[in-house]
């Protein structure tokens, strides 16, 4: 069945890529695969056709479509060539373009020879590694696309917040859905951290196995086509090996927001007996885990995190941490579970300080860690995670590392119980669900 209803809008990307319409660089929305990026062009094109640009000035492909799988880069060039219309402005959209081999001469020659703007989107990073930025010489903006942040999983399922006030005085927030049902907050939260973001759960809605379904989809297309498939186009072998590169997916899941070396890991995966079917002897070595990682990370299914030394003022080569892109994601790969949810909203709030810009680092402060260090022109803000500020002793634990730092930089601490002090010495303790429905 044709998915007819209105695309939702993602403004947070909308209005930046409407930024940089008419101007000279390449637009490259990058990300997993199924976050929006297709839609995000679609959106594009929507507003280019609202401020008076014809159709025949829009040429619009899409490389995972059969009509274009066997392409050629020449192929390419001559089928775009002869849609041009001279004289005037062209508008160029190519969705998953990795597919093309040499896809980064066409597109030069584009730029050279028409009067165009072009669009790209691509689900593998390897579409912006140094081949890239050579052929088009750094004349390229990357947009860089998420799955849905909770205020937009909101949105995209059709709930709205309506506040009321509270018996203490103050207002309270309920989401209505659209039969007009209430929920508390924190319920539609549990939700989000069950489902997680990816855009397609609004077309299934909140069910459990349509929702399995379209996240093994996902997984799988990932694994087999982003990775294991481009393996084989770059000619490199490094790669081959579908059981072992799921158990590293598998390990990585089950250990975000811990510190991890990826030497460590082979190890792991071997003293496990997770690695042991009857051919393997000892761990894989250091560097193969480090490309399969490296892989995952590529594809955006990871993320990988540094450790700054605040009192040094420097990144540090330890440990560092990964974080998956999707919490639905890590569900549907380990199952729900609640035991380790202080690294599930971390990871919640990892992705929401990329969505708002900041760069990210974990902080080391002598021997104590502050879970984000969040950065971005003249403005800094030190991040706590943490579920419940109820208890003392988790309040002295989650306080002293930002204690230790002398600047006056914001500190906060994030939790689903933020207590009833507003701040400690300054620190603020801000109620997480709240922190991430605010404006950014």
């Amino acid at each position: 069945m044709i998915n007819t209803h209105k695309l939702k809008k993602r403004d947070l990307y909308l209005k930046k890529i409407i930024a940089f319409k008419d101007t000279e660089p390449v637009k490259v929305v990058t990300g997993i695969r199924r976050c929006g990026k297709s839609s995000l062009l679609k959106l594009m094109v929507e507003h280019l056709k609202e401020s008076g640009i014809n159709d025949e000035q829009i040429i619009e492909m899409n490389f995972e479509s059969h009509d274009f799988k066997k392409m050629t880069a020449d192929d390419f060039y001559h089928y775009v060539k002869a849609r041009v219309i001279p004289q005037k402005r062209m508008y160029l959209f190519f969705d998953e373009l990795q597919r093309i081999k040499n896809w980064e001469d066409t597109v030069n020659s584009f730029r050279v020879d028409f009067d165009c703007d072009i669009y790209i989107t691509g689900s593998n990073a390897y579409l912006l590694s140094s081949e890239y930025a050579t052929y088009l010489s750094g004349r390229c903006v990357e947009i860089k696309m998420q799955p849905l942040s909770f205020k937009e999983f909101l949105y995209f399922h059709d709930f709205e917040i309506r506040e009321s006030k509270s018996a203490l005085g103050g207002t309270r927030m309920q989401i209505v859905d659209q039969s007009g049902e209430h929920y508390e907050l924190r319920e539609v939260f549990d939700a989000y951290m069950r489902f997680g973001g990816m855009p397609g759960i609004a077309d299934v809605g909140l069910d459990q196995e349509k929702a399995m379904v379209l996240l093994d989809g996902i997984y799988s297309t990932v694994i087999v086509r982003d990775i294991l498939e481009r393996e084989k186009r770059r000619g490199q072998r490094q790669i081959t090996d579908p059981i072992l590169l799921r158990k590293i997916v598998l390990f990585l899941a089950d250990n975000i927001g811990s510190s991890v070396s990826v030497s460590s890991i082979g190890n792991t995966l071997v003293s496990e007996g997770l690695l042991e079917d009857g051919k393997r002897k000892g761990a894989p070595s250091a560097h193969t885990v480090q490309a399969y990682v490296n892989a995952l990370l590529e594809s955006y299914f990871y993320y990988d995190i540094k450790r700054f030394d605040i009192k040094g003022r420097e990144y540090l080569r330890t440990l560092g941490k990964y974080y998956i892109v999707d919490i639905g994601l890590r569900n549907y790969l380990l199952g729900f579970r609640d035991r380790d949810r202080g690294h599930a909203i971390e990871n919640v709030v990892y992705f929401e300080l990329l969505r708002r810009g900041y760069d990210v680092a974990i902080g080391k402060v002598d021997n104590a860690e502050v879970d984000f260090i969040a950065t971005k022109a003249t403005e800094k803000i030190y991040v706590q995670v943490t579920e419940s500020m109820i208890s003392e002793d988790v309040r002295r634990r989650e306080l002293a590392p930002l204690q230790k730092i002398n600047d006056n930089y914001e500190k906060i601490v994030l939790s689903l119980e933020p207590g009833l002090d507003a701040s400690y010495e300054g620190i603020k303790s801000l109620n997480l669900i709240q922190w991430l429905l605010n404006e950014a």
